[in-house]
């Protein structure tokens, strides 16, 4: 049996129905959730149907009655909450006779509003809070148009402090403000922290349940006794579950990359400051997610000698989870820079860590330390495998513990 056989091997026994069709599901699920959250921020921006009944003819209530008309559906004149209720509405906002009597006086002008709540659904929210929105544009023309009459600079008083901002980051003066280059290093530090631990997560969950089901099934013991070298039998098997664990972890992405865009409003761009990455970067971040996985799927290989059948791998999963997923909420949380030394040796010793990271690095042109790291997972990973050639040539595989010889002497 040559390698290729052991990796279509591999690959027939991983890509099941049992395995394809739950990952197509939560691609749906992830798709449909993104549409829905996409259709729930264009619902927002439409105008919100109101009623609206103005019983002063003032200055201040005209403008207030102005901007109400420019930014909501008006479906009503009338002093009725059915009719607003029938035309679908959210509120029906009064304005009484002395409104603008009361504002030219300087006293507190008060408006009516009957919030009408149709549904309690999370997205049902967003009109009424543009409308809020809309009734405080409308009390800020109405101040202006008071300091105005007034001969008062109403852009003075509003807003009296002019800011310009300038912030220092890696020796580079930078005109934005901090949370915008927060922002865009948060894009770069979230959704690839996340296709890493699925990929890990996927590929080295099929490693270990595929070493335990062949014992279950006594069929490693088959594959073992025919003229195959162990380290094929090694690689066939960290290649079929790279191939698998790939298709899965990208048809995952495909719909949580979509789930995401859902969320995404105006795109940042800092490139002219030098944050971008090239085909050289890329190829760097390539090459660290390679070693990574290649790390990743020999400690699996190591780790799933230690099944016994398939429910024992499944328990065997966990650490393989943990060194996954706590990287990756570190990472996307805090930051590797601003760890302690301590922290930051833990999470450099973990390879999966590595391409988490490389964005970021390379961002800020910091080469050195995704090279370092991506040696650092091509050494963990040589020394994985040859941890796991010695397993498959000892009793250990088969039994899951090495046989004890015992030596008898006559006295």
């Amino acid at each position: 049996m040559s390698l290729l056989n052991i990796v279509k091997k591999e690959v027939k026994e991983l890509l099941t129905p049992a395995t394809v069709l739950p990952v197509i599901l939560m691609f749906i699920i992830f798709a449909s959730m993104g549409n829905f959250f996409g259709e729930t921020a264009e619902k927002a921006k439409e105008m919100p149907k109101i009623g609206l009944v103005c019983n002063d003819d003032g200055n201040a209530s005209k403008i207030f009655v102005d901007v109400m008309e420019a930014y909501c559906n008006i479906v009503t004149r009338n002093n009725s909450i059915e009719e607003v209720k029938e035309r679908k509405g959210i509120a029906l906002i009064e304005v009484p006779s002395n409104f603008s009597s009361n504002i030219e006086n300087f006293s507190k002008a008060d408006i009516k509003i009957y919030w009408i709540i149709n549904d309690v659904g999370i997205s049902n929210a967003f009109p009424y809070e543009t409308l809020k929105n809309i009734i405080d544009v409308a009390e800020e023309e109405i101040i202006n148009n008071i300091l105005k009459k007034r001969e008062i600079n109403a852009s003075f008083v509003s807003n009296p402090i002019s800011k310009e901002e300038l912030t220092v980051f890696k020796e580079k003066e930078i005109d934005v403000s901090p949370s915008i280059i927060l922002q865009f290093f948060s894009t770069q530090s979230t959704t690839v922290p996340i296709i890493v631990m699925i990929i890990i997560l996927t590929s080295g969950g099929m490693v270990i349940t595929s070493m335990g089901m062949e014992k279950e099934n006594k069929t490693l013991e088959t594959l073992l006794t025919l003229p195959v070298k162990r380290s094929n039998i090694i690689a066939g098997k960290i290649m079929g579950a790279a191939i698998v664990g790939f298709i899965i972890a990208m048809i995952y992405m495909a719909g949580f990359g979509y789930y995401i865009s859902s969320f995404s409003g105006e795109k940042i761009d800092l490139s002219t400051y030098g944050f971008k990455l090239d085909i050289l970067d890329y190829f760097f971040i390539s090459l660290s997610l390679f070693s990574s996985l290649l790390a990743g799927l020999s400690l699996c290989i190591v780790i799933g000698t230690f099944a016994k059948n398939y429910k024992s791998a499944q328990t065997l999963t966990l650490p393989i989870s943990a060194l996954a997923i706590i990287p990756m909420f570190i990472i996307m949380f805090k930051g590797f820079a601003s760890l302690p030394f301590s922290l930051k040796a833990i999470i450099f010793a973990i390879p999966f860590s590595h391409p988490m990271m490389a964005p970021s690095f390379l961002l800020l042109n910091e080469y050195s330390i995704v090279i370092a790291g991506t040696a650092y997972s091509f050494i963990f990973s040589l020394i994985c495998i040859a941890i796991a050639a010695y397993i498959f040539k000892t009793d250990l595989l088969l039994v899951g513990r090495a046989r004890k010889r015992w030596k008898f002497r006559l006295v």
